[in-house]
This record gives structure tokens, C-alpha cells and sequence, in this order.
């Protein structure tokens, strides 16, 4: 089996990086990791914060190479928005909402693979009916409380590289590991310190506490909670990629963007 999982950001990756004997390589004009074992072959791609880079991370990737994959995982952190989901849980979901409006009319909500999501809850990530992919970082206990009700958890890329999978027949889920819960604040404005490039700047978040100096105390909290979330993770994909493996047939042969 052939698997493409994506994160937004390195520190995301670390854990599982860390585990595994992953190797640097190009495929096409992407960069990408590449790791073998329990006869899957998985390929990770960083794509930078925000669904701009996502889809053009994962356009590119499967512009001309989707025939290499099997299925595509989406995954990274997210923020909780239900009491019920604690620091380090790992949920995976049955579709994806897309707050920004689709230019071309299409609907702003995709479906995961339901084979997928179903190897997912085998190997212990709790089944969830939505995430919200946000255009832009969502810091406060308020935002969150207000998507609760119509979603689980938050992130901002998943649904471009579903629709960008889904488009190219692969196979697709998303699944995420909370770093914040619903009821607290991020301690720092996040929208504030990404590069154009979408990753996370250290003078940029130097300049805010500077300005800030209360929020350190949050910032080292959130810091130790997204270490506990990405291994929390780290140890799901590795049992999931071991369980997917051989699994190809059980998998839809083409994925469809399905509105609901």
C-alpha cells in the first residue's frame, strides 16, 4: 500500500519522524519523506499553515503521481470544540466543512472515506462527525464555543486535500489530535505569527510577548500540550498505517466530492 499523509508544519511530524527511518526525497517537484514498513510505503508532505498552501502542497503532489497513492491522510493539530475532547485525543472525521465559499459553486463540505475512517476507529481514534477548516487560526474561547455547535474540532487545511484527493480519485481522511480545548484562549493573536510562507515565525512571536509578557505562562502551556497532541498522534498513525496496510481492496477504487 501506498500512503500520502500530510501535515502543516514540522513540529507536527517530529514524533513520528522520530520513530520511523524516514528519508528525504523528491517526488516530482515536491519534497516529501519517505519511510517503509509493515509493507506500506508512506509518503509525508508538509504543506505550511492555511488551505491556499494545503491545495497547492497537495496539487502538486498529485498532479500526475496520484496513481502512486492508495489514500491520502490529512492530519496535524486542531483545536477542540466540544467540552468532551480532552489535550492529545485523536479524532477522525466523517466530513469536512470549508468556512470560506467556494468561488466555483461547489458545496463547502466533503466527505472522508468511510472505509477509512472506519480502519481509523479500529485503531482508537474517536469517529466525529465534522471538523471546521477555519481561514484563519481560531484564539478565542468564544469562536470556539460558537463552532461547537455545528462542528468537533478546528483546523485550516483539511478540506483543500480532501477535495484535491477526492479530485484525483484517491481515498481520503482527516484526522487530527487536540493541542487546545474548547474553553480556553490561545495565550497569542497565531494569526500574527506565520511568514508569508505559512510557517511559524520566532521573532514574530518573540515581538507579541514582548509586548505581552502575561501570555508566556500560556504560550509554555500550549507549547507542552501540542508535544503531547503530536505524539498522541505519532503513535496512532503508526498502529494506522500498519493496520491499512494490505487493507487496498477494502478501500473505494474513486472517491467523490459528496455534498451533504
Amino acid at each position: 500500500m501506498r500512503i500520502l499523509v500530510t501535515f502543516a508544519l514540522e513540529n507536527e511530524f517530529a514524533p513520528w519522524r522520530a520513530l520511523r527511518d524516514f528519508r528525504s526525497a523528491k517526488l516530482g517537484d515536491s519534497e516529501i519523506h519517505l519511510a517503509e514498513f509493515s509493507s506500506a510505503q508512506t509518503a509525508v508532505v508538509l504543506t505550511s499553515v492555511g488551505a491556499r498552501r494545503a491545495a497547492l502542497a497537495t496539487s502538486e503532489i498529485m498532479r500526475g503521481e496520484y496513481d502512486a497513492f492508495d489514500c491520502c491522510i490529512s492530519c496535524g493539530l486542531a483545536g477542540g470544540l466540544r467540552s468532551e475532547y480532552h489535550v492529545g485525543e485523536v479524532l477522525a472525521a466523517r466530513s469536512v466543512f470549508s468556512e470560506a465559499p467556494r468561488t466555483d459553486g461547489s458545496s463547502r463540505q466533503l466527505q472522508s472515506s468511510a472505509a477509512l475512517v472506519s480502519f481509523a476507529a479500529e485503531c482508537g481514534a474517536a469517529v466525529v462527525d465534522r471538523f471546521y477548516s477555519a481561514d484563519h487560526v481560531v484564539s478565542s474561547a468564544d469562536e470556539k464555543q460558537r463552532l461547537g455547535e455545528s462542528a468537533d474540532a478546528v483546523e485550516m487545511e483539511s478540506f483543500e486535500i480532501l477535495r484535491e484527493a477526492q479530485a484525483a480519485g484517491v481515498p481520503a481522511v482527516a484526522v487530527r489530535a487536540i493541542s487546545d480545548t474548547v474553553g480556553e484562549d490561545l495565550p497569542l493573536d497565531m494569526n500574527q505569527v506565520f511568514t508569508d510562507q505559512g510557517q511559524v515565525s520566532i521573532p514574530r512571536v518573540l515581538g507579541q510577548v514582548a509586548l505581552k509578557p502575561q501570555s508566556l505562562p500560556g504560550l509554555i502551556r500550549l507549547g507542552r500540550n501540542s508535544r503531547i497532541a503530536s505524539q498522541s498522534l505519532a503513535c496512532f498513525l503508526d498502529s494506522y498505517v500498519i493496520a491499512l496496510a494490505g487493507r487496498v481492496a477494502q478501500l473505494e477504487t474513486k472517491s467523490s466530492v459528496v455534498a451533504v
